[in-house]
């Protein structure tokens, strides 16, 4: 087939490719719209004749002068030409062989993009399902193979192929992986062998780099590579706002090359596979900003590795006033801070926020009358004033190690990145009660079990009751997308779920009543969001200090149940409890705070 193909007429036919005379008129396809109320008839008739004299997109006219949702267009259109709607995603990827015979400018001109394989067909994105010259010349791109249509908008085809071109940063993807599908078709054709692609051929390099830029440009925390045996492709996943979601797929031939690739780039051992390895890369974009990235590879089934690199934080540390506390939550944690000797501890799980939020406690006590230490692995985020230390573990530098060393060297404050075994717990327990206020994060799931989980690992309880100062757990919910954010009457069921809960007690008398002024939030989805109706994360929060009454029930080793009602008794809030108040406050969903907290 020619690279460009000739421009198409503007006949309409069936998506089956069967010329047939048009079913109706324009005016006739948005008609629904009008009996469905989202504008009059004279306003449908306005908006034809200016798209006519115009030469502009229908569709695109509604949606931007009348505010029409997408998804009511695309109901429309789907209903019209009987095959499903499709809207754009950002993580959508082209399947770059699919457009080795085509030309951009043909597919920006006649709007059609061919999306994916699917078994011995091929799924096509078409603004006009029904028309007998665009369906021929689908026919003949892809001779013999069965085509499933989807029905697209114009201004989502032409984003589409602005994705395939890859305007906004650096190389196109689908072009650096059409490379590596015509190196790799070449190799085949020439009998070469698999150990001829190196990690240092151009299109490798420039492909991890553009992995790493594009994860950057769409706010992923974490990137993963997924290499599979039996040839099959190697999947590069990203995480946005806690959710994976596969970006794109890379040829197995070169699962090999694109891993060891990585590891070149972290300073890691390419010859060694059988055992983890970890390590860092300072990777500069081509704005000339300089981002960080930490690097986990394992060995996994069929004699491959997976790499999974974090992105870091670079941008310093964070206000306290950023963190959404509550006035009163927000109250004790500075109260805490301002204490000259005592352990105050963050809890959750990986990824929850614990260590943005010390940096941020550090940050409001960090004065030139104060000398703070940390020791953290890795150093995650720098701030002026702090010594940083960065733990060793292989060499010995353990977390308890640099812990000694720091109590000879003349602390206020103590910073622990993690407080994994006894022997770091004592040594932290025995600052505090030389006079040093510490710090630390643990992995439990509530502020109440932190307490339990330190008794389980051998600290005597009479020390430990007396060092500890609180305890502060933490949870990250997805945000209420705030650009298609909307209130509704939630349902009786609805109400009485977060009443329950809330607890009845604590709920009466303090939030509304299920009436007319009870309303909650919800995101309706929109470009922005992919259609999610979220977009960003928001904390909540579960602070427990440590009162006279609660260090006898420490020392005592109390069941878990009996200081979870001492602490509620006494003023604490539950994870579940401030999710909820952020659901009211319109911040996020009770389905996002069930996800994520306990009850």
């Amino acid at each position: 087939m020619n690279r460009a193909i000739s421009t198409l007429s503007l006949s309409s036919g069936p998506p089956s490719g069967k010329p047939c005379s048009p079913r109706v008129r324009p005016s006739g396809l948005y008609e629904p719209l009008v009996r469905q109320g989202f504008l009059r008839q004279e306003e449908l008739t306005i908006a034809l004749s200016e798209a006519l004299r115009k030469r502009l997109d229908v569709a695109t006219l509604l949606m931007d002068r009348y505010r029409i949702p997408k998804p009511a267009i695309g109901a429309v259109l789907a209903e019209f030409y009987e095959c499903p709607f499709l809207a754009y995603e950002e993580q959508t990827v082209v399947e770059p062989g699919l457009l080795k015979n085509l030309s951009i400018d043909y597919l920006r001109m006649n709007h059609w993009v061919p999306l994916r394989r699917q078994g011995q067909g091929v799924e096509v994105l078409i603004n006009d399902p029904q028309n007998p010259d665009k369906l021929l010349d689908v026919r003949r791109a892809f001779p013999g193979q069965t085509v499933s249509y989807r029905v697209g908008l114009r201004a989502d085809i032409e984003r589409v192929l602005s994705d395939v071109c890859g305007r906004d940063v650096g190389d196109p993807i689908t072009d650096i992986l059409g490379e590596l599908v015509s190196e790799a078709q070449l190799e085949e054709q020439q009998n070469a062998t698999i150990a001829a692609i190196t990690e240092n051929d151009s299109a490798i390099v420039r492909l991890a780099n553009q992995i790493i830029a594009e994860a950057y440009r769409r706010g992923a925390s974490d990137i993963h590579i997924e290499p599979y045996a039996d040839r099959k492709e190697t999947a590069v996943r990203f995480r946005v706002d806690g959710t994976c979601f596969t970006y794109m797929k890379i040829p197995a031939a070169y699962r090999r090359a694109i891993v060891s690739r990585v590891k070149i780039m972290a300073s890691l051992d390419i010859a060694e596979r059988r055992k983890p390895q970890d390590g860092k890369i300072r990777f500069k974009l081509t704005t000339g900003q300089e981002i960080e990235l930490r690097v986990a590879t394992l060995p996994t089934a069929g004699f491959n590795e997976d790499v999974v690199l974090r992105l870091l934080s670079a941008n310093g540390p964070r206000g306290l006033e950023e963190f959404e506390f509550s006035a009163e939550t927000r109250r004790l944690v500075e109260q805490l801070a301002d204490k000259p000797h005592g352990i105050v501890l963050c809890a959750g799980p990986t990824g929850s926020g614990k260590t943005t939020t010390l940096h941020a406690i550090l940050a409001s006590i960090n004065t030139d009358e104060r000398k703070i230490w940390t020791a953290e692995d890795p150093i995650e985020i720098t701030q002026d004033g702090l010594r940083q230390v960065q733990v060793h573990p292989k060499i010995g530098l353990t977390f308890a190690a640099t812990m000694r060393a720091f109590l000879r060297a003349d602390p206020d404050v103590i910073m622990i990145g993690e407080m994994r075994d006894k022997e770091t717990a004592d040594i932290a327990i025995e600052a505090s009660l030389t006079g040093h206020l510490v710090f630390s994060t643990i992995h439990t799931n509530s502020a109440v079990e932190t307490v339990v989980r330190l008794l389980d690992m051998g600290c005597d309880p009479f020390n430990f009751s007396d060092a500890m100062l609180g305890v502060l757990a933490m949870r990250l919910c997805k945000r209420i997308c705030s650009h298609c954010r909307e209130s509704y009457h939630p349902t009786r069921s609805e109400y009485e779920e977060l009443v329950q809960a809330f607890g009845e007690k604590e709920w009466a008398g303090r939030w509304p009543t299920y009436d007319g002024a009870c309303m909650l939030f919800r995101g309706r989805g929109c470009d922005v969001c992919n259609h999610t109706g979220y977009r960003g994360r928001v904390p909540i929060h579960e602070l427990m200090v440590v009162s006279e009454r609660m260090k006898s029930f420490i020392q005592g080793r109390t069941r878990t149940g009996e200081l979870l009602a001492l602490a509620k008794s006494e003023g604490m809030h539950t994870l579940l409890q401030d999710g909820i108040e952020k659901v009211l406050q319109g911040l996020t969903t009770y389905k996002q705070v069930r996800a994520v907290a306990i009850k």
